[in-house]
């Protein structure tokens, strides 16, 4: 009896020194940062929604709107390759380059869409005046505050960009004494808290060795420039959907099919964020130099024991959720209750996604994220017109299906390595 009460007590004491891996700190801050980060803005929102007119909003909602797409398109998958070679090479040189090219690009980007203003979204017309200089400035402050982000992850110090979203949580604060100045209140309440951020993040930066420099390190884009195109191209294949299937649905179903959509896919992304974290923890350890068959077993048993009770509890309570949003939105629940099924598929692609980065295959997720973007894209079209919004679902569960045939197959040999 002894015996088997000193193998309990072995068992446990083990499970509790695996817990304090690395990947589990850094995955455990990267979710509790998606969700921060989301709390946040419902709150921002909602508040900003009952203090301010709503033509102010609804331009404020747009000028972020389309400033965070510039940033996003301007990285040019730099960032996955910060997060691959910061470990082995110089940090300051390679956070320098980032934030300089990304930076550059953001406010290049930012001067053609201000330039083209009357075409892209005529309702932004304030930004021919000289209110786009503020524009100009958030784009440049977005640029570093993310990347700084994302290299305290690729230090293990998740911790750090969570510290980073709590500070932005101070534009609720700022959005009372703006309110006057309508749209640029709400505009300006974001951009101080963002520019508070980033002064947090530079700080802690200096505090851990590294320094900005106005330089570029031509010899690190030679070394990524392959490496960041293919995952800015994947990483595209993988956000667009998001974006095309809202549009879609309202020109093929209507109005009313869109909004249960966006809905019903707001709490699927939450069940995202669980894989997206572990994935992205995954690829820092490989990166530092983990042995990749122990960090993907790690990644994926942790993946699946919180994704598992989570898809039970909405899978069941998903009728509850949709009638505490609004009652019309209950109509959704088949259509959830498919999307959530296309959770594990979701998490074996990202699984695969980060072991591909850390062998630097580039091709191989280029090649899926395409082909899940092709099939996704292709079979909604075909199953909204027969199956209505429950296409939709079926898409995700078809086209990530096909896609872990792929992957499936590299992640079990990797798992099996040391077997």
């Amino acid at each position: 009896m002894l015996k088997y009460i000193n193998k309990i007590k072995k068992f446990i004491g083990e499970k509790k020194q695996s817990l304090k891996h690395p990947l589990y700190r850094n995955s455990f801050f990267i979710m509790l940062t998606s969700i921060l980060n989301s709390g946040l803005g419902f709150v921002f929102w909602s508040l900003a929604a009952k203090l301010y007119p709503k033509d102010a909003v609804g331009v404020a909602t747009a000028l972020i709107s389309s400033a965070s797409l510039l940033t996003l398109l301007s990285r040019f998958g730099m960032d996955y390759s910060l997060i691959r070679f910061f470990p082995i090479k110089n940090k300051s040189k390679i956070l320098s380059t980032c934030i300089i090219i990304a930076t550059g690009f953001a406010l290049i980007f930012g001067m053609v869409f201000i330039g083209g203003v009357e075409i892209w979204s005529p309702k932004l017309q304030l930004l021919k005046s000289t209110k786009c200089i503020l524009y100009m400035l958030f784009l440049a402050i977005t640029s570093i505050t993310s990347l700084t982000g994302v290299s305290f992850i690729a230090m293990r110090k998740a911790e750090y960009n969570f510290l980073q979203t709590m500070t932005t949580g101070s534009r609720i604060l700022f959005l009372f004494p703006f309110i006057y100045l309508g749209t640029l209140g709400i505009f300006g309440a974001i951009s101080i808290s963002f520019f508070l951020a980033c002064v947090v993040a530079l700080f802690l930066l200096l505090r851990l060795g590294i320094k900005f420099t106005f330089k570029i390190d031509k010899s690190f884009i030679n070394h990524s420039l392959h490496f960041s195109i293919g995952n800015y191209i994947a990483s595209l294949f993988t956000i667009a959907p998001n974006m095309i299937l809202p549009i879609m649905i309202l020109n093929v179903l209507g109005p009313k099919e869109t909004a249960i959509y966006y809905m019903v896919f707001i709490i699927v992304s939450l069940l995202f964020m669980i894989p997206n974290a572990f994935s992205v923890s995954l690829f820092v350890e490989g990166s530092h130099g983990e042995s990749p068959s122990k960090i993907v077993s790690k990644s994926l048993f942790a993946t699946f024991s919180i994704l598992l009770p989570l898809f039970i509890i909405i899978y069941f309570d998903g009728g509850l959720i949709l009638r505490i949003i609004g009652k019309g939105y209950i109509e959704g629940l088949p259509l959830l209750r498919i999307m959530i099924s296309s959770s594990f598929f979701v998490a074996i692609i990202y699984v695969y996604y980060s072991l591909k980065r850390i062998e630097e295959d580039i091709k191989s997720i280029v090649k899926i994220s395409g082909l899940v973007f092709i099939l996704l894209i292709g079979l909604s079209y075909i199953f909204i017109v027969k199956f209505g919004i429950l296409g939709i679902g079926y898409s995700w569960i078809i086209s990530y299906g096909i896609g872990n045939i792929f992957a499936g197959k590299r992640i079990i040999e990797v798992v099996l390595q040391n077997r």
